[in-house]
């Protein structure tokens, strides 16, 4: 590469501006919110973990865990032995064990939000370092909180303001009724096997339950005839599931039944769910989706524990406002903008700037412009008010306070400032 070439950032990797920040803002804080009305704690994890942490918890077999890790090399290392996090359950279900919070009154309600990181095809809604909301229940087997996550899930896609969201719901069994039932799809599907497209034949005897998953159109006309894995649930699974339909529907949580949702990782058990959004389209429809693992915590080494759990997609939350028209006011710099006139102000620029803090965010414009270029883009910022001063102002330590929304101008001290702005500039 030249030297004079301008290097940009990495394929499938973007910045988010400033100008984009309040959308994200505001379902970051929604999450928050959320979570918090629900009793959740914030937790946080590493984004890099052992290699075994992520293969063993994910699934070899799946396309997270056979394609999309990012392997971490150091100078030591003979082979990779630390990697990107995918996702975040695994690390959050490793912190709980590590962090003695199976000690701690059950069960444990944590979330976090962060960056996730996997070697994906890039597209619309879909990074190689994208944001999730995450939420995990470790501790209990109850399918009571199951039906809190799902509500919690949806609640944070209401308090964003996304519309047309749709919930689809299955259960996929567990240890006791899912072999009998994999031998079944895998006999219903070995006929078929040619006609299958390559990953499928791949996964028809290694993972035959991504078959139902499969978004290749050359797959779908095979599903409709598919045993259903829900006309196989042994007794416990289908109470479960029972309990999961009672409470939402108690709760008034509407919901389509889904026998092909299987979700893409291999630690989940009994209950599976998505939320959908028909602007994204196709198989980038999901806005975040979880389900039950009770048996994720043995997989990577720990003793036997329930749990369940949800990630969201933010960056696709944040795709959907704009989807949807939801505009989203940028915020400003700051909400006052100090203005010097002209000549050597810019001491006097800066006090006025520390006295006006006290009270609001505060800006102080110390280039060598006109004073009519500051103002005007002081304007299109969006700057709440603006302080100009001269010289003579400086001296007796007064500025122009203008109100940039009414246009409103008067003299005020410096000293006066922080009661008239956090009055919000009555009297103007």
């Amino acid at each position: 590469m030249s030297t004079s070439q301008a290097i940009k950032a990495a394929r499938g990797l973007r910045d988010i501006l400033p100008s984009e920040r309040a959308a994200w803002r505001l379902v970051e804080q929604a999450a928050h919110g959320v979570a918090r009305r629900f009793g959740y704690q914030e937790i946080e994890v590493p984004m890099i973990e052992p290699i075994e942490l992520i293969e063993r918890g994910v699934g070899a077999d799946t396309d997270v865990g056979s394609k999309e890790i990012y392997r971490v090399i150091t100078q030591d290392d003979a082979k990779p032995r630390l990697a990107l996090r995918p996702e975040a359950t695994a690390s959050v279900v490793r912190a709980y064990f590590e962090g003695g919070l199976n000690q701690a009154p059950q069960p444990v309600r944590l979330y976090l939000l962060g960056p996730m990181f996997r070697h994906d095809r890039p597209q619309a809604g879909r990074y190689r370092q994208f944001y999730q909301f995450d939420f995990e229940v470790i501790g209990d087997g109850s399918a009571a909180w199951d039906a809190e996550v799902i509500e919690l899930a949806g609640s944070w896609l209401a308090a964003i303001g996304i519309a047309q969201v749709s919930l689809e719901l299955n259960s996929i069994g567990d240890a006791n009724c899912r072999p009998a039932y994999l031998e079944r799809l895998k006999a219903y599907y070995r006929p078929l096997k040619d006609q299958l497209h390559p990953d499928c034949q791949r996964r028809l005897e290694t993972n035959p339950l991504r078959l139902l998953d499969c978004k290749e159109p050359q797959c779908a006309p095979f599903k409709a005839a598919a045993p259903k894995i829900t006309d196989h649930l042994c007794e416990p699974c289908a109470a479960a599931f029972a309990e999961v339909r009672r409470l939402l529907d108690a709760g008034g949580i509407e919901y389509r039944l889904n026998p092909y949702l299987v979700r893409g990782l291999d630690y989940y058990t009994r209950t599976v769910f998505e939320f959908h959004h028909t602007a994204l389209g196709g198989a980038q429809n999901s806005l975040g989706g979880g389900g039950r693992y009770d048996g994720l915590a043995t997989a990577i080494g720990y003793p036997d524990t329930p749990a369940v759990g949800f990630a969201g997609g933010i960056d696709r939350a944040v795709l959907m406002l704009a989807q949807e028209g939801q505009e989203v006011v940028p915020e400003p710099p700051a909400e006052l903008l100090v203005v010097p006139g002209g000549g050597e102000l810019t001491v006097a620029a800066a006090e006025v700037a520390r006295i006006a803090r006290v009270a609001v965010s505060t800006a102080a414009d110390y280039s060598a412009r006109s004073l009519r270029a500051k103002m005007r883009s002081a304007g299109k910022a969006g700057y709440r008010w603006v302080a100009i001063l001269d010289e003579a102002e400086a001296a007796r330590r007064v500025v122009q306070l203008r109100d940039m929304v009414s246009g409103e101008q008067r003299e005020v001290g410096w000293d006066e400032l922080p009661d008239r702005l956090l009055a919000g500039g009555n009297g103007l």
